[in-house]
């Protein structure tokens, strides 16, 4: 026995209640127990490396190249991917693609090169593998921009799962992105990150790492070209980064270099080399189109944890209503289930909800509900019961239930790899829809099992189906939460057909976009927490995820009204705009903060309110071509190397630029600009860039500039859309997209294009089509003429 165990069963049988405290102690040795006896157990490891090249067979699209104790499976696809696997793993079964992968590309041919090696030449890359099983990736110039050395395995003599290590080599100028929601980022700075979704089971900052979503992604963005690399293993793994040095030494470069360790799961890898716009277009071909959320869920969304009653909801409502702030959802956490059971409702608290939710639906105001996957371990309880009878629960290596302790308390799982699993979990969401709700919201699904010590999820050893293939939980934690989240996507793509669903979830992993987006979890109220929101968003989208946002206030505590103010008006431009915070925390309502926060929290709303139609035109495009909503400030400019390391402010969309303030008291921001004209939304003095300008940003707003010629569709003060143009600049021609959308369903409308130009002293408006050109359909004003 560890003492340090048994000193923390103690103390957790003193906390939370002595109830909860003995279960998760139970639930902790139970753990232990069941990895004790079911997991493999590791023996002598036997190391083992590629060796010399043996003889090759090309395919279509590059081949197999056969070493003295292994293989190499290359394939460049039709979209300019590439794709090798080690030991012939080939790109499927994957839980990260969708649908078979692309074509390989008939073009694309395995031929020799130098020293005894091989090379794959294709449009947008080469590849080149060494007589020892190197592997570089260079642009057609030929500036190699990621060098793989030969991998290492290590083969347990039972038999069990190989672990093995990968390490790569890049440019010494390259900047690292990615990996899933990082608090520190979006620049991933030297040091090691984990790959296993955690639920760090307390408010986080920057410090905190791992979080909820995990992914083994990577942009990497360099002078030369920028490349995204994804090694397709769910398996547990560390990532350990150092960025490289230009004339370090004896002024000899040092490249950067990245550690890759997995305990296991196929060594495969998919290579994206291009523009930022490039490689994620390619990424969304490979990983699945991005859901398109209905347009009510890109307005503001009010949640707590604790809302206790219809009549509490109700007053919350009204308050938005009196004082004129627009409002698009509310959200319900677990304190409206019966006992914190899963698809039920407290009907002493919540009496008529399905009343409640269409007196909600007729003020324009949706009902969003929590949705956590573990089922209370109660006969007579429904869900328990069905699931029991379809044999739907996790079992661990002797075929017994797997137990955990969430919420509810004595808790099971269902095994979300299966199939048919999944069709059971989705048709469990009509209850939800019969109460009137219209979105929800995945929590607690890394998967989380509350334990007084060790890891706070399922055993590693527990069962899984892995689409037929069986498994252990080593291999399905990671993807658990994103086969849940496409249970339930599923589901109420057969229950109502004629809606898009609405779901984010607290956990996911590469391809999660398919089913909906995320959020930052239990962020911590405080500064760092703010700067940690900013930093989640932006990272998440370089891996393919456009649709987040944080808590607003963090999670925990009583944010100062100026803090959460600054939370408030970062948050208003990010894709998912969503107040929430803990039972035990603060309120979080605007007029909570007195009449100044009120008013400037009043200007953000309208202001989110007024640009809905482009953030709807940024849904579409995120889902046509994988760019996020929220983009870096090099996202045009991955070479310019003071856009690079800036991680304070960013572009929504291509049209403008957003400056929050991270830190207290400032009432001037430096904002970093990208080359061409900017305007400043409010005074709309033009600023020139490449450069840096200090902006006021008094306590009423933050720094937001336009892009000059840049066309935005927004909400004219009828309620229709209207074209907001921005100035181009003399002699040059702007432009813009817009994507006229009804809302909801799933009709793909036409992406219209705008051109703007001067033509004499005016500045002219066209849409470019088929046919040619026309006028805008739709009442244009022009800004920015008064800046000379």
């Amino acid at each position: 026995m560890d003492g340090r165990d048994l000193v923390r069963s103690v103390k957790a049988v003193g906390s939370g209640g002595a109830a909860q405290g003995l279960r998760t102690m139970r639930a902790a040795w139970r753990r232990r127990r069941a990895d004790a006896s079911g997991l493999p157990r590791r023996r002598a490891e036997r190391a083992r490396v590629p060796g010399p090249v043996q003889d090759v067979e090309p395919g279509t699209g590059g081949g197999v190249v056969r070493f003295a104790r292994t293989e190499l499976r290359i394939t460049v696809a039709v979209n300019g991917a590439v794709f090798w696997g080690w030991d012939g793993a080939g790109p499927e079964p994957s839980y990260a693609l969708a649908g078979h992968g692309p074509e390989p590309d008939p073009r694309a041919v395995l031929e020799p090169d130098k020293d005894g090696g091989w090379r794959v030449v294709a449009e947008r890359v080469t590849v080149v593998v060494s007589r020892h099983g190197a592997i570089e990736v260079r642009t057609p110039g030929g500036v190699t921009l990621r060098r793989d050395l030969p991998p290492r395995w290590w083969e347990p003599a039972d038999g069990g799962g190989a672990r093995w290590m990968q390490r790569s080599e890049v440019l010494p100028d390259a900047r690292f992105f990615g990996l899933g929601g990082r608090a520190a980022g979006p620049r991933l700075r030297n040091g090691t990150y984990r790959l296993w979704n955690t639920d760090p089971g307390r408010p986080f900052g920057p410090g905190d790492d791992p979080l909820y979503i995990t992914m083994p992604v990577q942009m990497v963005v360099a002078d030369a070209a920028t490349h995204l690399v994804f090694h397709d293993t769910s398996w547990d793994g560390m990532v350990t980064l150092r960025e490289g040095e230009e004339g370090a030494g004896s002024g000899h470069d040092r490249p950067g270099t990245c550690d890759l360790r997995m305990d296991g799961g196929p060594l495969r890898c998919w290579v994206m080399v291009g523009t930022p716009a490039r490689v994620l277009l390619v990424w969304a071909s490979l990983t699945g189109a991005a859901a398109l959320p209905p347009a009510w869920a890109l307005g503001h969304h009010h949640a707590r944890w604790g809302f206790g009653s219809e009549q509490e909801v109700r007053r919350i409502v009204a308050g938005y209503q009196e004082r004129g702030l627009p409002l698009d959802a509310v959200h319900l956490d677990i304190d409206h289930y019966d006992g914190h059971r899963v698809f039920t409702v407290d009907r002493e608290r919540f009496p008529k909800l399905p009343v409640l939710a269409e007196e909600l639906r007729r003020d324009g105001i949706r009902l969003v509900s929590i949705v956590d996957p573990a089922v209370k371990a109660e006969p007579g309880h429904s869900v328990y019961d069905s699931g029991g009878a379809e044999d739907v629960f996790v079992r661990n290596a002797s075929g017994r239930l797997v137990e955990g302790v969430v919420w509810p308390g004595e808790a099971v799982y269902p095994d979300f790899t299966h199939a048919g699993v999944r069709t059971w979990w989705g048709g469990l969401y009509e209850e939800r829809l019969a109460q009137g709700f219209a979105g929800f919201w995945h929590d607690m699904n890394e998967p989380v099992s509350f334990t007084a010590f060790g890891e706070k999820t399922l055993p590693r050893s527990a069962r899984h189906a892995l689409e037929g293939r069986g498994g252990d939980h080593r291999e399905a934690h990671n993807v658990y939460a994103l086969c849940m989240a496409r249970a339930g996507y599923e589901g109420l793509r057969d229950l109502v057909p004629e809606e898009r669903p609405f779901l984010f979830s607290r956990s996911g992993w590469a391809g999660m976009q398919r089913y909906g987006g995320t959020w930052s979890g239990d962020v911590a109220t405080g500064w760092p927490g703010l700067r940690a929101s900013l930093s989640l968003v932006v990272g998440l989208g370089l891996c393919g995820v456009p649709y987040s946002g944080p808590d607003v206030g963090g999670f925990d505590g009583s944010p100062s009204p100026e803090l959460y103010l600054r939370w408030f008006q970062l948050a208003s431009y990010l894709p998912l705009f969503r107040t929430h915070a803990s039972i035990r925390a603060g309120r979080r309502e605007p007029w909570e903060f007195g009449d100044d926060v009120l008013e400037h929290a009043r200007v953000a709303l309208v202001e989110r309110r007024r640009l809905l139609p482009y953030f709807v035109t940024l849904a579409h495009l995120a889902r046509r071509t994988g760019a996020p909503y929220v983009r870096p400030l090099w996202w045009g400019a991955p070479e310019d190397r003071a856009l690079r390391d800036c991680e304070d402010t960013f572009l929504l969309g291509d049209g403008l630029l957003v400056a929050p303030v991270l830190d207290p008291g400032a009432v001037r921001r430096t904002v970093p600009l990208p080359r061409g004209r900017w305007y400043d939304t409010v005074t709309e003095q033009a600023y020139q860039g490449p450069g840096q300008v200090v902006i006021d940003a008094p306590l009423g707003r933050i720094p937001v500039l336009a892009r000059a010629g840049t066309v935005l569709p927004v909400r004219g003060e009828d309620g229709g859309l209207e074209l907001e143009v921005w100035a181009p600049e003399r002699g040059r021609s702007g432009g813009g997209l817009v994507v006229p959308d009804a809302g909801d369903g799933w009709d793909e409308p036409e992406i219209e294009r705008y051109v703007t130009r001067w033509k004499g002293r005016r500045v002219v408006v066209r849409r470019e089509g088929a046919e040619g050109r026309s006028e805008s359909a739709y009442p244009v004003r022009v800004r920015g003429l008064g800046s000379g």
